[in-house]
């Protein structure tokens, strides 16, 4: 098993898991374009050249960055491998000196037991919403907002 940034050429695997993911009500769905544009934010877990975990760092403001689409196939969950994908990323604000990173998610008990807090939405910066507003789901999603300082 390998984490390593995305590459383009990942693009198309990734849409495959967060897709398998967004049909099943769990995380929202993310355009192939949507990828593309924002691939520089990913990294992937591999095993034998096969994409089977990925998740993306998004910077919201100077000291706020966000973990977005966050997956891992389910023949390899609950083996420590969105934990270590989580740890990664956040390693990542930390060499760009964001000292808090939030997540928008489904299922909220993953990301408090690595030690996010769930807080309220007007916890976070109203531009975060913008991408909120545009979503099929808007304005009951069911996402739950948590934050961890690092």
């Amino acid at each position: 098993m390998n984490i390593r940034p995305a590459k383009v050429t990942d693009v198309k695997e990734i849409h495959n898991l967060v897709e398998y993911y967004a049909n099943n009500k769990k995380m929202l769905h993310r355009s192939l374009s949507a990828i593309y544009e924002n691939i520089q934010e990913f990294v992937v877990l591999e095993n034998e050249n096969k994409i089977i975990g990925c998740g993306a760092l998004h910077v919201s403001w100077e000291d706020l960055a966000e973990v977005k689409a966050l997956a891992v196939a389910e023949q390899f969950k609950r083996q420590g491998f969105g934990k270590k994908i989580v740890e990664i990323l956040q390693e990542n604000a930390k060499k760009l000196e964001i000292n808090r990173v939030f997540a928008l998610s489904f299922t909220p008990e993953f990301f408090i037991k690595l030690g996010y807090t769930v807080v309220s939405r007007e916890m976070l910066p109203h531009k975060i919403w913008n991408e909120c507003v545009n979503c099929h789901l808007f304005p009951d999603c069911g996402e739950v907002p948590l934050i961890v300082s690092i």
